[in-house]
């Protein structure tokens, strides 16, 4: 009796564990989404190289022409009938006319079996996984709309943009009227914050902007302040507290960088926003931005990739010149880091990659290094970036360390330099720049051809 007792109470006991596993339902699976890089084989029913006003802005055409460039097939968009079969499987998210290849997003990676079996499709490659955490993304900064005293340097025009100018005759070339007018330049960056409400922001004419990253911020004024400080660089003009280096040249504002994670189809994004910078009809695009670590260590780039033909986002890089536009972009600060190397796109071919220098002229520790994978000088060019003065987000004349902002302290001298030689092509201009630096005679791979002086590259090539 006792013993059916035992049996009736812990069969009892289990009826209830049974119930109570049963009313706690199990936490669902987590759904991951899913972006690939689909490669295609062709462009076939795509639109005619015979039609280039349907491809390009007039501006893009007119700078083309003058430098004697032609429409290819590069310039062609992908096949818009294969994008439609795509479809059908997958989200589209965005594609590259450039490289042949459109983005894709899914939550059922069967989708990309069945995309890689059209018979258009040569492979693909996943470049983006949702992660378990995100980095938030900041909220918008609080700003100031007055300067300081101690922002206003009284005795110089410049005021603390000064030396970052002068060191390459940029100051003499701005006295000749060669301020950036008439040229346009694209930042392709991450954020862009309170660039619409800084009063001294506002002042920069700027075009417009376009946001690439898949799930765009409601604004690209949001985000980091790292844009505006690559901005500020070129743009500001603000006498006797800060002058850029071009003043009076126009910008088009691009977000390529996704602040939440650091996954390859970044590099898909910048390729889109550079080939939008290109049908616009820019002259010059700066990118203070540089790839080589990923979040998943697999994926990172690896130094035998450094050849300007492999990462996805040096081989967009390296087919600007040959549109007729300039990229300048910063070498990276792994140079105290155990990568110590470039980072992509500053490998490219045919670009202006810029290291850092401190005030004292001296090569910043943190400056990158070249040469590239295949034996080019790198960096190409030095400017000063230890510390650089910029304006960020909040509104104020800060100083900042980095080749992001040697960078663009040098992009705007080239926009500068161009206006003041518009007979040159994209070639032309990066060969006499590099010609006009003072290590030209001995380049190496920690200074490149060094520091360039704009003026005596003007002086030397102006026609009579």
């Amino acid at each position: 009796m006792k013993h059916n007792m035992i049996i009736a109470a812990l069969l009892a006991f289990t009826m209830q564990t049974v119930q109570a596993q049963e009313a706690t339902p199990a936490a669902p699976e987590r759904e991951y989404s899913y972006i690939y890089r689909v490669y295609l084989a062709d462009k076939q029913g795509t639109a005619s190289i015979n039609r280039p006003e349907e491809l390009l802005s007039p501006k893009a055409l007119q700078r083309r022409a003058r430098q004697g460039l032609g429409i290819d097939s590069t310039d062609l968009p992908v096949s818009p009938k294969y994008v439609k079969q795509i479809k059908k499987q997958a989200q589209v998210i965005g594609t590259s006319r450039w490289l042949n290849t459109v983005l894709v997003k899914v939550t059922d990676t069967t989708a990309i079996k069945r995309i890689e079996g059209l018979k258009f499709v040569t492979g693909t490659h996943r470049v983006w996984i949702s992660p378990d955490r995100e980095t938030p993304l900041p909220d918008r900064k609080k700003y100031t709309t007055s300067f300081s005293e101690s922002d206003s340097v009284a005795n110089n025009i410049y005021g603390k943009g000064y030396r970052q100018i002068a060191v390459m005759g940029g100051d003499s070339l701005h006295a000749e009227g060669f301020r950036g007018k008439g040229m346009t330049i694209a930042v392709i960056d991450g954020g862009f914050c309170n660039a619409d409400v800084i009063p001294s922001i506002q002042k920069i004419n700027i075009l417009g902007t376009r946001d690439f990253v898949c799930e765009p911020r409601p604004n690209i004024y949001y985000d980091t302040s790292h844009g505006t400080g690559v901005l500020s660089c070129m743009g500001l003009n603000e006498p006797n507290v800060f002058i850029g280096t071009a003043p009076e040249a126009s910008f088009w504002l691009l977000r390529s960088e996704d602040g939440r994670t650091e996954q390859e189809v970044e590099e898909d994004y910048w390729v889109m926003a550079a080939e939008f910078a290109d049908s616009v009809g820019v002259d010059v695009i700066n990118t203070s931005l540089g790839y080589n670590n990923f979040d998943d260590p697999t994926t990172s780039h690896k130094y035998w990739q450094l050849d300007g033909r492999t990462a996805f986002i040096s081989r967009g890089a390296s087919l600007l010149a040959g549109k007729g536009v300039v990229l300048v972009c910063s070498a990276g600060n792994s140079g105290d880091e155990p990568w110590k190397k470039i980072t992509p796109p500053a490998d490219a071919d045919n670009v202006l990659t810029v290291g850092a220098l401190n005030r004292q002229l001296v090569n910043a520790n943190f400056s990158s290094l070249g040469p590239s994978q295949d034996g080019r000088v790198k960096p190409d060019i030095m400017a000063i970036g230890n510390p650089s003065y910029l304006m960020y987000g909040e509104g104020e004349i800060i100083r900042a360390n980095g080749t992001s902002f040697s960078s663009p302290t040098a992009c705007g001298m080239v926009a500068c330099l161009w206006q003041a030689l518009p007979h040159l092509t994209a070639y032309e201009l990066m060969d006499i720049i590099r010609k006009s630096s003072d290590n030209y005679s001995h380049p190496d791979n920690i200074y490149g051809y060094g520091l360039p002086n704009f003026w005596q590259a003007y002086l030397k090539n102006k026609t009579r």
